[in-house]
């Protein structure tokens, strides 16, 4: 299971970096839709839904996300910054994930609504994919704020795996460990340190916003990781699918991305 889930995960990371820095937004916002559709037909899946349902739900997630992107490029043309539609969007799943998915996770709340699931499933998915397609315009920005991701979610799996002893959340997600997120917060830690050191030319890595940004983004995966756990627990399932060898759906591949990014976009575009 370690070697599939290895090679699994170096072979999308080679394709994801390939394509951020290669193909023309037009494809690279085409290839994150084609994910996003699959990503949204597993969550239809978690929320219950029947088959034909599931279909409908995938194909208005893609094609609400393709009208925001429009909307939001429109409202972008000249601005110099972040518009008032992208802002909504990323202050929105922000508000979601701090207010709404912790306090689910928390206090167990069942899921049993569909009408919610759907609109959880909207919130969770379409405002991350709107980051992926913007932040591309500065593929090294966001490759570096992706390993911050990346980094925390190896990090916590190894130290959970070789030192983990307390339960984080022992009803929802066993596997997962204080240890792990504290193995997380210290890889994070270090990435932070050795590469701001190591270009100092990028301003938003320094000062208060940087700090922010890499603290922000840890600890907002770690609320996905958990929020997704929570739902594939309510539907009596280990894993979303079973696309990935090793890491199953593509939901498991990015549960701490969804959660984590339209924050960073938020205060990157932001504050420039």
């Amino acid at each position: 299971m370690l070697m599939a889930r290895l090679a699994t995960a170096g072979v999308l990371l080679a394709a994801c970096v390939s394509a951020l820095f290669f193909l023309p937004n037009l494809w690279w916002t085409a290839l994150l839709l084609a994910a996003l559709m699959v990503a949204s037909w597993e969550w239809a899946v978690l929320a219950g839904l029947q088959r034909a349902a599931r279909g409908l739900f995938a194909g208005g997630v893609a094609a609400s996300a393709v009208a925001v992107w429009l909307l939001v490029a429109e409202s972008a043309q000249g601005s110099g910054g972040i518009s008032v539609p992208e802002f909504l969007i990323y202050g929105a799943s922000c508000i979601f994930w701090s207010f709404i998915a912790v306090p689910w996770v928390a206090w167990h709340w069942p899921a049993r609504s569909k009408l919610v699931m759907t609109a959880a499933g909207w919130i969770v998915l379409v405002p991350a994919w709107l980051a992926l397609a913007r932040l591309q315009a500065d593929p090294q920005r966001l490759l570096a704020v992706l390993a911050i991701v990346w980094l925390a979610d190896t990090a916590a799996y190894l130290c959970g795996r070789a030192w983990g002893r307390h339960k984080l959340a022992p009803s929802i997600s066993p596997a997962k460990t204080w240890e792990g997120v504290a193995g997380a917060v210290a890889a994070v830690a270090v990435y932070y340190v050795a590469l701001s050191g190591a270009v100092p030319d990028w301003g938003w890595l320094q000062g208060v916003r940087g700090l922010a940004l890499f603290a922000g983004v840890a600890l907002m995966a770690v609320a996905g990781d958990l929020f997704e756990s929570w739902m594939k627990r309510q539907a009596g399932v280990k894993d979303s699918g079973t696309l990935l060898p090793g890491h199953g759906g593509v939901l498991d591949r990015i549960d701490s991305m969804a959660s984590s990014l339209p924050f960073a976009a938020l205060l990157l575009t932001y504050s420039g």
